[in-house]
């Protein structure tokens, strides 16, 4: 089965990457739901599973069905590229309540015997009082789940927007597709998304594409959301391999007693491009020491950096590279 998205010239100029902090949490709550999905994240789910006991998630839980629609109210394409959390609770919290209603019901309608349970009904009666309910709980699930781990979640979907611009200013957004996921594919000016359950197809319009890039999404590629809501296009980000990774658990002995223990776990905590905050957040140190850091590393040669929206990155050299590499 497939998904396909027609474009015409007018979508192709409107199409963005973006990062969703509600997108995390909503796929951060799913993927304690589906052990499929632990693979990668294992030691984020040791850490916060006593804290996650202390969540009532059943009632997202039942608006995540297996395959089919899931609601697009609670997690829509932001607006911005950097929208923050309480922007986009705020906006979920503002959604019409007849919009609630409509996706609830195609929700409800891909989880047998749901829509006729107790909780089913009680929410189809009352959508505004079910669209705060959720979006409290989502708020909960936020502060718990990925709040704590942000700094180094948005450290790494920030890399992946960098490097993925970079790519397709060098092979044109055919090309990218197919290296954002093989299950995406280009011809005749379609978008498609293969192996999913299920057929599906839209002309986008004028609208464009939000394409975000996803960690806890993985192994999955996911499209969807229904008008009012822009098309987007879900994919798992590059290098969730080493996420829950120490630095200081892969920096080469001999390079710490080159550089410093603090100087060689920045310079192997850059696998991908990073800014000084998240590195702070990451290695446990003050973002004025690794500030200091950064700025010998890159005396020596050892990094580059650049603007990319509102802070400076930071990315290994190939002589960086070398050195970063384990000889033990």
């Amino acid at each position: 089965m497939s998904f396909h998205l027609h474009f015409d010239e007018s979508d192709l100029l409107r199409c963005r990457f973006a990062i969703s902090p509600i997108w995390e949490t909503q796929q951060a709550v799913r993927t304690l739901l589906r052990p499929g999905r632990h693979g990668y994240h294992e030691p984020w789910l040791r850490r916060i599973r006593s804290a996650a006991t202390g969540l009532d998630l059943r009632p997202l839980w039942s608006l995540m069905p297996e395959s089919g629609h899931s609601p697009d109210f609670l997690s829509p394409p932001p607006l911005g590229p950097y929208a923050s959390f309480e922007e986009e609770i705020a906006g979920v919290r503002a959604i019409d309540p007849r919009l609630v209603r409509g996706d609830l019901k195609l929700t409800l309608a891909c989880m047998p015997g749901t829509r006729d349970s107790p909780a089913g009904r009680a929410m189809l009666a009352d959508p505004a009082r079910a669209q705060q309910e959720l979006a409290e709980l989502l708020e909960q699930a936020w502060r718990v789940l990925v709040e704590p781990d942000w700094p180094r979640l948005r450290a790494l979907l920030e890399a992946d927007i960098a490097y993925h611009s970079r790519r397709l200013a060098a092979v044109g957004f055919s090309r990218l597709l197919s290296e954002l996921s093989p299950q995406l594919s280009w011809a005749d000016s379609t978008l498609t998304l293969i192996g999913v359950k299920g057929r599906h197809s839209r002309v986008l319009g004028g609208q464009g594409l939000v394409l975000m890039p996803s960690v806890f999404a993985w192994p999955d590629v996911v499209s969807g959301f229904e008008p009012p809501w822009q098309p987007a296009v879900i994919y798992p980000a590059r290098g969730i391999g080493a996420l829950w990774t120490e630095p200081a658990d892969r920096t080469p002995k001999t390079l710490a007693r080159l550089l410093g223990r603090a100087r060689a776990d920045v310079l192997c905590a850059l696998d991908e491009p990073a800014g000084t905050s998240a590195l702070a957040h990451r290695l446990g140190l003050a973002p004025s020491s690794v500030s200091e850091h950064l700025s010998v590393l890159r005396a020596a040669g050892l990094l580059t950096s650049r603007r990319y929206g509102h802070q400076v990155l930071y990315e290994r050299t190939p002589l960086g590279i070398a050195l970063a590499v384990p000889t033990e």
